[in-house]
């Protein structure tokens, strides 16, 4: 590159500097940009400086879960306080201790979380009638057992309530998948990050019960073959 060549690439650099300087000085003064994405085939929309995310609103439907939900973990945990008298089962103990640990924790947060927004942890049963203990919007809550199957495995031992346990746990694990599904699919509800994030781990962690306690199931009936 000749003495020419680099006076010529010089100058212009340094004119460039100059024409652009007070867009970059405006661009770093103003502060970050926020933009709204536009719907399908619309443009973006700048939002004005400052705007924030408007607080995403609780529904009906995302009440009705967390009320319903300490209903049906209240009965899981029932269920898990009849094993120590009932079974000497080690994996049956353990995974009841882990069952009962996990949802008497989440019980917790439900109630801080209905608290938080002025809502009672229990649901107001004056409109339904006959027995509210497993009822949710005037139906029986998925998955959770009649009076007569917690009769009957409270009545069993051994071998037997390993059976029924298990079995009524796996029913009392999909119903709370029914739940789940049932909230994600109202529009609008189940939007709260936290309520989200929560309604998502349960479904996670339950299915993930279901297998091992159909494995159980699986292995028990293989010993009495």
């Amino acid at each position: 590159m000749n003495a020419m060549t680099r006076g010529i690439l010089f100058r212009t650099v340094f004119f460039l500097f100059f024409a652009l300087f007070p867009a970059f000085a405006a661009l770093a003064q103003s502060g970050p940009v926020v933009v709204r994405p536009g719907a399908p085939g619309q443009p973006t929309e700048v939002l004005a400086e400052g705007t924030r995310p408007r607080a995403v609103e609780v529904t009906a439907k995302d009440v009705e879960f967390m009320q319903g939900m300490i209903m049906h973990h209240a009965q899981a945990v029932e269920m898990t306080a009849l094993i120590e008298e009932r079974t000497d089962n080690a994996d049956l103990r353990l995974l009841g201790a882990r069952i009962s640990q996990t949802q008497a924790a989440e019980i917790e947060q439900m109630k801080r979380w209905l608290a938080v927004r002025g809502f009672p942890a229990e649901m107001d049963m004056s409109s339904m009638g006959g027995d509210h203990s497993h009822h949710m919007g005037g139906h029986m809550m998925p998955g959770m057992l009649t009076k007569a199957q917690m009769d009957r495995l409270r009545r069993s031992k051994g071998k037997e309530f390993d059976r029924l346990f298990l079995e009524g746990m796996i029913q009392h694990h999909k119903g709370a998948l029914v739940m789940v599904d049932d909230l994600f699919g109202t529009p609008g509800a189940g939007q709260d990050a936290e309520l989200f994030n929560f309604a998502t781990d349960i479904d996670t962690s339950q299915r993930g019960e279901i297998r091992i306690m159909r494995e159980m199931l699986e292995r028990s009936a293989g010993k009495k073959e």
